[in-house]
């Protein structure tokens, strides 16, 4: 598709067109109906992978009430501000949304305390050769990461198709995905796949706009849904994120125009002002940032240093916010002694399955890295079914 193409669908030229696509792993006929980024999306929301997420913890464990965010809740979030944000730049919403909603589909049980203890648990087999270690033949895989694991439940771990493992996804999409990577993991996948998805982590650029518009609205979106389940949680108060510049902004702004606002109300109105300054703030930042660096394809803006972004006063604040929420919320004792049984019980069945591989499901038991067959069965599970797992393998009740 030329350039005037793409213009005339709406698309600026240095957005990801899926007539460009670098493609898929496995052939196949393009959809009738539906570009390659939307049948991605499609893929994705029909997948086993997806529906866990419902069940996922994203800060509060899904037993300890109904209206906190959950992993699926947040992916569409993320999707949504993405897709607001993209429309706008004239990027790729389809692409945007399909990795928004994938973006966290290799997460564990237990939030970032699963996937903490199941990394800890995985190196702790690694072999200490580096050599050895990223070899095919490798006895064990180089530690856990959510991200890669992401990328291998939509490349290998999902069983729907009769001609090959996983979605068959676009590059473009895995590309998004992999927002992370180890090095040692990124040499790993660049022997598999030369010149793939990996690259960029060995050779230096940055994934597509969209991609990089997706990694953004990821922020935007927890850093707001924290402050909403911290203040429902009992955890945050008002009075203590009058210290944080970039709410307390907005809540001056939303008393100054609602003088009698008070409770949730307020709560929600402070939050929307928020988000939809963030929103402008990284719309107009990325314009100015596109037409100073003068990019005009989506090759030539992977070739640049990420152009999506907060401007300088924003990011600031941003990381104001961050530190608030990280010593008010994600560090509050109550938080962290129930992350520190959550990482007992997938610590503990990580023990319990390596050594009774009989209580793995067959197609896990018969895989020949033990290790990584456990892992990819436990950061499968939902929060639930991990609780009842380990309180039926080990007898041990850490979750009354």
């Amino acid at each position: 598709m030329t350039t005037a193409a793409a213009d005339a669908s709406g698309l600026a030229p240095y957005a990801s067109d899926p007539a460009r696509s670098r493609g898929r792993r496995f052939d196949e006929a393009p959809a009738p109906t539906r570009s390659a980024f939307q049948r991605d999306r499609d893929r994705i929301i029909h997948s086993t992978a997806f529906r866990r997420l419902v069940y996922k913890t994203q800060v509060f464990l899904n037993h300890e009430g109904d209206l906190f965010r959950t992993r699926l809740t947040h992916s569409l979030e993320v999707a949504q501000l993405g897709r607001s944000i993209a429309r706008s730049l004239r990027l790729n919403e389809d692409l945007v949304e399909a990795i928004a909603l994938a973006h966290d589909l290799g997460h564990t049980p237990f939030g970032h305390a699963g996937q903490d203890a199941l990394n800890s648990c995985m190196k702790a087999l690694t072999p200490l050769s580096p050599t050895a270690a990223m070899a095919e033949t490798a006895p064990e895989p180089w530690g856990f990461e959510h991200n890669l694991q992401s990328l291998r439940v939509v490349d290998e771990l999902e069983e729907r198709y009769p001609a090959f493992d996983g979605l068959n996804l676009c590059f473009e999409t895995r590309e998004g995905i992999l927002k992370h990577c180890s090095r040692a993991n990124a040499e790993r996948l660049n022997a598999r796949e030369p010149d793939g998805v990996a690259r960029r982590f060995l050779m230096g650029g940055s994934p597509s706009l969209e991609a990089q518009l997706c990694n953004l609205a990821d922020e935007i979106a927890y850093n707001a849904h924290d402050i909403d389940d911290g203040v429902r949680s009992g955890l945050l108060t008002l009075d203590q994120l009058a210290e944080v510049p970039l709410f307390e902004r907005y809540r001056r702004q939303a008393l100054a125009a609602h003088p009698r606002l008070g409770g949730r109300r307020l709560l929600f109105e402070a939050i929307r002002l928020m988000l939809s300054d963030q929103v402008y703030d990284v719309i107009d930042t990325t314009r100015a940032r596109l037409q100073a660096a003068g990019v005009d394809s989506a090759d030539a803006a992977r070739q640049q240093a990420p152009l999506v972004a907060f401007s300088d006063a924003m990011r600031s604040d941003s990381r104001h916010l961050k530190a608030f929420l990280f010593r008010n919320l994600y560090r509050h004792p109550q938080v962290v002694e129930t992350t520190d049984r959550a990482r007992q019980v997938v610590t503990g069945l990580f023990s319990l399955y390596l050594e009774r591989p009989q209580e793995l499901p067959e197609a896990h038991a018969r895989q020949p890295r033990r290790a990584r067959a456990v892992a990819d069965y436990i950061a499968g599970m939902t929060d639930r079914f991990a609780i009842r797992e380990h309180q039926r393998l080990s007898g041990t009740v850490l979750f009354p």
